[in-house]
């Protein structure tokens, strides 16, 4: 079997889920939880507003300026902090970064 390769989050990489990880809300425990097989996350808020925007679709930069404006934050302080817990969350295999061609 070959080795896997580790994907590097950069900025034009489009964050989603695989098909066997969502992220929904625990009416019971009232929080979000991160679904994965044998496995169940449960996301603070901060990381919450960050996974409910992997779409696969928007790009990293495009995540950290939407942060950026809801928290009223600088894109300098929030975005390397954004780029870790994906870099993290993607290492973990429960989300999955495509990207854009430069």
């Amino acid at each position: 079997m070959p080795a896997r390769t580790r994907h590097v989050v950069t900025n034009l990489s489009q964050p989603g889920f695989p098909a066997y990880v969502r992220l929904q809300f625990d009416e019971l425990r009232g929080r979000w939880a991160l679904l994965a097989p044998e496995k169940v996350y449960w996301p603070d808020d901060i990381s919450v507003a960050i996974l409910n925007r992997c779409t696969g679709e928007a790009t990293v930069s495009e995540i950290i300026l939407d942060l950026a404006e809801e928290f009223e934050a600088p894109v300098e302080e929030i975005g390397p902090d954004v780029r870790d817990f994906l870099q993290e969350w993607s290492d973990r295999l429960v989300i999955r970064c495509g990207g854009r061609k430069a």
